[in-house]
């Protein structure tokens, strides 16, 4: 396949042709073992999409997964997540003798169809975070995630009857749930550059509000912050979250309020022309926000002074 090209696989049956393994035990869904993928890579990087979900559990691999512009070496036991429609890389060294360990769990949407997993799996921010931001996992959080992985593993390989589905859903939900808990202790025992993460988030947010660039451009999306801080918007904010108990967005009305709250105090700038500095079309749109985060009016703020 050129360089830079794109494959689509649309099904999990074609994702087992593609990877020459046999058919799968069920057209919706699939549990594989890694090491029995036997295909030999192709010397040149591979851009994937698929139409189903996977979540890997990777580990010892000399493969390199890459979204965008990030590249991740999985040489210990991590897990990803890639959601319907995401697009991805692989690429492995010239040469190299291809070494795959662990599992990739495949599920199709219509495997979910209307169950109340169908709406929730759309909850977990994880299948949109950056590969570089893989979920790290303990001897004792893999050990779970794979006895998780064996129980689908044998109800998926049993007769399909009629309580099929519910059980492996119910396993999928589980591990689903697992993988959120052990993503919410990474974000807390990842202190120092999750930290780092915030101070730079800071002096960011200081920089935009310091100049003309907000006049200019308008209050800072949540993509634009992320994009600068070299991480994924969802993976910022559930960090955020975890850390700080408020998200992206609410961290940048924040730094608004302080810099309006200055610019009332210091200034006599109209409410109109303090909005239009601090980004807003139209001053309403400022001063309500202003009040549901300070429960006063820019000029009830203004007259305290005085």
């Amino acid at each position: 396949m050129p360089n830079g090209q794109l494959l689509r696989i649309k099904t999990i049956t074609e994702y087992h042709r593609v990877m020459e393994l046999p058919k799968p035990e069920h057209p919706l869904i699939s549990l594989i073992n890694l090491e029995t993928i036997t295909r030999e890579a192709g010397d040149e990087p591979v851009n994937l999409v698929f139409d189903f979900y996977s979540i890997s559990l990777k580990r010892n691999s000399n493969i390199k997964f890459k979204y965008g512009q990030q590249q991740y070496d999985f040489d210990e036991g991590v897990m990803f997540f890639i959601s319907p429609g995401q697009v991805f890389g692989i690429e492995v060294e010239k040469g190299a003798t291809i070494k795959r360990s662990g599992w990739i769990l495949l599920v199709h949407p219509d495997f979910l169809w209307n169950t109340p997993l169908a709406k929730t799996i759309k909850q977990y921010e994880f299948f949109s975070y950056s590969v570089h931001e893989a979920l790290f996992l303990s001897d004792k959080e893999e050990t779970m995630i794979l006895g998780i992985m064996q129980q689908i593993d044998q109800e998926y390989r049993s007769n399909i009857d009629k309580f099929s589905q519910g059980l492996i859903i119910t396993q999928i939900e589980l591990l689903l749930n697992y993988s959120d808990r052990f993503y919410n202790r990474q974000f807390i025992t990842r202190k120092i550059t999750n930290h780092k993460l915030l101070e730079r988030l800071e002096d960011i947010l200081s920089e935009y509000f310091s100049g003309d660039t907000i006049s200019k451009k308008g209050l800072p999306t949540v993509q634009h912050i992320a994009e600068a801080l070299n991480v994924s918007p969802n993976y910022l904010s559930s960090m955020l979250k975890t850390l700080t108990g408020q998200s992206t967005q609410q961290h940048i009305h924040d730094k608004l309020i302080e810099k309006a709250k200055e610019k009332l105090s210091t200034t006599s700038l109209t409410v109109s022309e303090i909005a239009y500095e601090l980004g807003f079309e139209h001053s309403q749109s400022f001063s309500k926000l202003f009040k549901s985060k300070t429960n006063v009016s820019p000029l009830e703020f203004r007259h305290s002074f005085n």
